[in-house]
């Protein structure tokens, strides 16, 4: 079994997520966006709107800017994505639809407990709710005859919103975003591209193996938990089917330095000579959604405090990683201020042993960039934490 050093890992980890090459110059395109996905393989969805909607960054963190209407028009009206629970929500490349048939199919064999409230209390309320989708489609919650009253023991959903969870996560129903980002709800053959429906669904297991292998493809590195992570998969039957993969010689067995587990390496992975690439990360980023493996990668702590009360939190309410030639260099807290057109830097931290000059000079560009592709006219540097001061007057 070959050893890899943290470096030769973290390279590996940033070649696989598109961070071996410099953005792209020109205009961006479509081929970028299908680039983009198919590199990283699942785009995480957000509610939380502080800064943008948490979709767009991991394209600007590669591309630079780009027009967001026409990441929204591919998203929805091409037939090349589907939402659905990959990591968490997540928009997918529609061929690993049939991948997800087996965790629909579980939904639909335990339905979890206000769906099944519903059912006992309204049997025939759910079949109703997707009689009117096939009747009225697309339609949201609000759109339904009778949504019901919000309630307090169920998360504060109205009935029709449960009722349309449920049969988004049985396969019953697909569903993509209004420009408000409230799901819309229709029958998969009127969003779901007719070959990804009609493909044959592979059993539980082997959907096991190929997700693992998409994720071992897209993280170039990992543990079984790191590979099971990254679509959410069970970790104790995902080992199973890893050491199958390992034996079969699918997936090379390493030994990382400084990991306390096994590693995997797949056969495709490419070990760049030196990583590259200057950008701001969303908390929902693919390349560092799974905290653990940022830590053993980069050394570097990272929490979302978002459900933090405000006086125990660290660093702030929506702190993005700054990622600087292959390490993560410092973090910023950041607000759109869409009233006063002003990026709002809230905070921003120096990680231990950086050069404060050299990180707040591509910071400060960094955050230009972002700014204008938001269309937010000024960069507002806050006086918090240990790289305000240089920050601020690089951005004078």
């Amino acid at each position: 079994m070959r050893t890899l050093t943290q470096n030769q890992a973290r390279r590996l980890a940033l070649g696989a997520q598109g961070f071996s090459e410099h953005r792209p110059g020109g205009r961006i395109d479509v081929r970028h966006f299908r680039k983009v996905l198919a590199t990283l393989g699942v785009l995480q969805l957000d509610t939380v709107n502080v800064l943008v909607r948490a979709h767009y960054l991991p394209l600007f963190s590669r591309l630079g800017s780009y027009d967001r209407a026409a990441l929204d028009r591919w998203t929805t009206g091409s037939g090349e994505l589907f939402e659905y629970w990959g990591h968490m929500a997540s928009l997918l490349p529609t061929p690993l639809y049939p991948r997800f048939r087996w965790r629909m199919q579980a939904h639909a064999d335990e339905p979890w407990g206000s769906v099944r409230k519903i059912l006992a209390e309204r049997p025939e309320y759910i079949d109703g709710v997707l009689d009117e989708v096939r009747q009225r489609g697309p339609l949201t919650v609000g759109d339904l005859d009778d949504p019901g009253e919000r309630g307090g023991s169920w998360w504060g959903y109205q009935p029709g919103k449960h009722a349309l969870e449920w049969l988004f996560a049985c396969g019953l129903v697909s569903a993509y975003r209004t420009a408000n980002f409230s799901r819309l709800y229709d029958l998969p053959e009127r969003v779901i591209a007719e070959e990804a429906l009609s493909a044959d669904a592979p059993d539980r297991i082997e959907a096991f193996r190929m997700l693992l292998m998409d994720a071992g493809r897209h993280l170039a590195v990992g543990t079984a938990a790191d590979l099971a992570d990254y679509h959410r998969l069970h970790v104790p039957t995902a080992r199973k089917v890893i050491a199958d993969l390992a034996a079969a010689g699918d997936l090379e067995p390493v030994a990382v330095d400084g990991w306390g587990s096994p590693a995997f390496v797949h056969p495709e992975a490419v070990l760049p000579r030196r990583a590259v690439g200057t950008a701001l990360l969303s908390p929902f980023d693919s390349l560092i959604f799974n905290r653990d493996r940022v830590e053993r990668l980069f050394d570097f702590h990272y929490r979302i405090e978002i459900y933090v009360p405000k006086p125990k939190r660290q660093y702030g309410y929506y702190v993005l990683p700054f990622l600087l030639d292959g390490a993560l260099v410092a973090r910023v807290d950041l607000k759109a201020d869409r009233e006063t057109g002003a990026l709002l830097v809230q905070g921003s931290h120096l990680e231990e042993g950086e050069d404060s000059s050299q990180v707040a000079s591509a910071l400060a560009a960094e955050l230009g960039e972002l700014g204008s592709w938001l269309g937010l006219s000024n960069v507002v540097v806050k006086p918090n934490g240990d790289l305000a001061g240089k920050l601020s007057s690089v951005i004078g």
